[in-house]
């Protein structure tokens, strides 16, 4: 009652390889995969981008909400609603530059000392 050995040892083709690795490359240390110079300029589209996706928020939030506001006045004459409303939609608005100048100012103190010392090895490396 012997039975015999059976072994199949399939490997994986080039493009299956080409697959293999660019999902390795995603799970490694960011260090390990980006050069100083990608490393710069993700640094700073961090720096420049981030306060204007959350000022741009606020703004498009509060004209929503004041528009809400108009449409109550002039569509449907509840004047006190609307109002109010107009008064809750115009504050995001107002801070919306305000909030962009504060985010941009904290994420320069967080990111400067990194940005300003990888600007000065790839300055100084040739």
């Amino acid at each position: 009652m012997n039975k015999p050995f059976n072994y199949t040892y399939t490997a994986p083709t080039e493009e299956e390889r080409k697959e293999i690795a660019l999902i390795r490359k995603q799970y490694q240390p960011v260090e390990q995969t980006e050069s100083k110079l990608e490393r710069l300029r993700r640094l700073d589209r961090a720096v420049k981008n981030t306060p204007v996706i959350v000022s741009l928020i606020l703004g498009i939030v509060g004209c929503l909400i004041f528009g809400t506001g108009l449409t109550l006045i002039l569509e449907w004459q509840i004047w006190l609603w609307g109002v109010i409303c107009m008064c809750v939609g115009a504050i995001p608005m107002a801070i919306a530059y305000p909030v962009y100048l504060g985010v941009f100012n904290a994420n320069k103190r967080k990111y400067g000392a990194e940005i300003l010392q990888l600007s000065e090895e790839l300055l100084n490396e040739k």
